[in-house]
C-alpha cells in the first residue's frame, strides 16, 4: 500500500529549480498550490513581472492531498453561512463557487488542459434522523433559489435522506495545476522558502535562506500563514484533519459527501474510489493510526482494498467564508476555504490579480479578510483555546516507538525503521509544539497548527518554514 496520494502517483511530474540569485520583481506568490498558481496564471498578461515560489513541490500539499471535488453541494457549510449572515450571502456565496468551477471549465477549455475533468451529480445526505429536516430545508432554499435539485437515491452509502445537484464536477488537481503553468513557468521556484519578510519605502523585502526577492506586492498563498500578525491568524479559524484513500472500484462515476461531522467523502476517479473520512480537530486528537484504521474498517465493508492512503489538513474559519484579500498594504492573502479549496482557490487566484490590476470583482468585499462579526469573535476565543489544547497535546503523547532525549543539549525525536534511523528536532519551528509521529505516512505533524514534515525532517507544509533536521555537528 502507498503511503501518499493518488494524485501524486498518476501525472508527469515536472521539477523546478530552487532559487539561486537574488530577484526584483513587481508580484512575489508564496505557495505553489491551486491558489498560488491560479494567481499568477490570472496575471501572466497584467504586463507585471511575477515570480511564484514554493518551499517543497509545486501542488504537493493541500491541493495535492484533496479529493479534487469541484462542487458547491459543501455538506453542512451552506447552513453555516446562512445561520452566521443571511440567505443573500450564502446565495453569494454559492455562486462564487458556481464562478470557481466556470473559471475552471474556461481555462481546461481554452488551454486544452488533460486534467480529467468530468461532469458529475453531487449528492448529500445523512444517516442521523435529527439531520434529515435540516436535509429537506437546504434542499427547499436551493431549490427556491434556481438551483435544480437531482432526487436519485445512491446506494453505496446508508442514508435516511439525499438529494444532488447536477452542474458539478470532479478533476485530477496536479494535472489542472501544472497545466496552469505551461509556458508560464520562468519564475516558478520550488523548494525556495521564505523565511522572513521586511518592509522598507513601500518594496518587501522577502529572505530565503541564502537570497533575497525585492516585491511591490506580496501573495500569501501557502495555506496557513506562517506570520500571526496583522491577521492573529491562530484565533481566526481551526484545523480540521481528514483522512483518504484509493481503491480499485469500476462502477459508475459518483460524487457525494455527509451532511455533518465527522464528513465522508466519496468520488470516483477513473477505475478507482477516493474515500474521505474520519474528520476531526487537529488539536484535540491526535492519534493518526487510530483513525486510519477507523478508515480501513469502512472500506473493508465494502469489500474493497485500499491502495492509496493519505491525510490532508484543511483550515476552517469562524464564520464559514474564505479569507481572502488585502491585508495589509499590497500584502494579500488567499486561505481558510474549509475544506473546499479547488474552486475556492481558483476564484481567490482571480480576485487577488483582479486587485493587484484594479479591476473590479463583485466577491472582493465577500471574502474580506479584514472583515469583523460577532460569529469571529465568539469563535475567536474557542480557537485560542484549541490551539493550546494541542500544545498541551503534544506533550502528553508518548510513543514507545520513539525515542526522546537530548544530544548537545538540543531536543530531539528519533525513529528506527526499515530505511534505518532517523532524528529530528523534537519541537516545530513555528510555535515550539511537540511533534507528533505519523507512522503510516511516515511523517511529523505538529498538534497546534497542522505544520507538517517528513521523516528526516524537511518542511513539507507550513505554517512552519523551515526544516527539522537534525545535524550533530552543528
Amino acid at each position: 500500500m502507498k503511503n501518499y496520494s493518488i494524485w501524486k502517483d498518476t501525472f508527469k511530474e515536472r521539477r523546478f529549480s530552487s532559487l539561486n540569485k537574488n530577484m526584483n520583481v513587481d508580484v512575489l506568490i508564496i505557495g505553489g498550490g491551486i491558489t498560488g498558481a491560479s494567481t499568477l496564471y490570472h496575471l501572466k498578461n497584467s504586463g507585471l513581472k511575477v515570480m511564484l515560489v514554493e518551499q517543497n513541490k509545486i501542488g504537493h500539499s493541500v491541493t495535492g492531498n484533496s479529493t479534487g471535488k469541484l462542487t458547491y453541494l459543501q455538506n453542512d457549510l451552506i447552513d453555516k453561512i446562512r445561520k452566521n449572515f443571511n440567505d443573500e450571502v450564502s446565495i453569494n456565496y454559492i455562486n462564487s463557487q458556481k464562478e470557481g468551477i466556470y473559471i475552471i471549465n474556461n481555462i481546461v477549455k481554452k488551454e486544452k488542459i488533460s486534467c480529467d475533468l468530468v461532469k458529475v451529480p453531487s449528492y448529500v445526505y445523512t444517516n442521523k434522523s435529527e439531520e434529515v429536516d435540516k436535509l429537506k430545508d437546504l434542499e427547499k432554499f436551493l431549490d427556491g433559489n434556481n438551483i435544480d435539485i437531482v432526487n436519485d437515491k445512491l446506494e453505496l452509502v446508508k442514508s435516511k435522506y439525499m438529494f444532488g445537484v447536477s452542474d458539478t464536477y470532479i478533476f485530477h488537481p496536479l494535472k489542472f495545476i501544472y497545466g496552469l503553468l505551461d509556458d508560464n513557468d520562468e519564475f516558478v521556484y520550488e523548494d525556495t522558502s521564505i523565511q522572513k519578510i521586511e518592509k522598507k519605502d513601500e518594496i518587501y523585502i522577502c529572505y530565503t535562506n541564502n537570497y533575497k526577492i525585492k516585491a511591490k506586492y506580496v501573495v500569501i498563498a501557502s495555506h496557513y500563514p506562517y506570520f500571526n500578525l496583522p491577521m492573529l491568524f491562530p484565533i481566526k479559524g481551526s484545523l480540521e484533519k481528514s483522512y483518504l484513500s484509493a481503491s480499485k472500484y469500476k462502477k459508475s462515476k459518483i460524487s457525494l459527501i455527509s451532511y455533518s461531522n465527522p464528513f465522508i467523502s466519496i468520488r470516483s476517479y477513473r477505475d478507482y474510489l477516493i474515500y474521505l473520512s474520519n474528520s476531526h480537530d487537529v488539536n484535540s486528537d491526535v492519534d493518526d493510526k487510530k483513525h486510519f484504521d477507523e478508515l480501513l474498517k469502512k472500506i473493508n465493508d465494502l469489500d474493497i482494498k485500499p491502495e492509496y492512503l493519505w491525510s490532508n489538513i484543511d483550515i476552517i474559519t469562524n464564520d464559514g467564508l474564505p479569507y481572502v484579500g488585502e491585508i495589509d498594504k499590497n500584502v494579500l492573502i488567499g486561505t481558510g476555504y474549509n475544506t473546499w479549496g479547488l474552486a475556492n482557490g481558483v476564484l481567490a487566484g482571480k480576485i487577488l490579480s483582479d486587485i493587484i490590476m484594479g479591476n473590479s470583482n463583485k466577491y472582493i468585499t465577500l471574502f474580506n479578510p479584514k472583515r469583523i462579526n460577532l460569529t469571529q469573535i465568539t469563535e475567536s476565543m474557542i480557537d485560542g483555546v484549541k490551539s493550546m489544547e494541542g500544545y498541551i497535546n503534544g506533550y502528553l503523547d508518548t510513543d514507545k516507538e520513539v525515542e526522546y532525549r537530548e544530544i548537545n543539549g538540543e531536543k530531539v525525536a528519533i525513529y528506527n525503521d526499515n530505511s534505518g534511523e532517523h532524528i529530528v528536532y523534537q519541537k516545530c519551528p513555528h510555535f515550539g509544539c511537540n511533534l507528533i509521529l505519523n507512522k503510516v505516512e511516515k511523517t511529523w505533524g505538529c498538534p497546534c497548527h497542522g505544520s507538517r514534515f517528513d521523516i528526516d525532517g524537511k518542511c513539507i507544509s507550513g505554517p512552519a518554514n523551515k526544516n527539522i533536521t537534525f545535524n550533530s555537528k552543528e
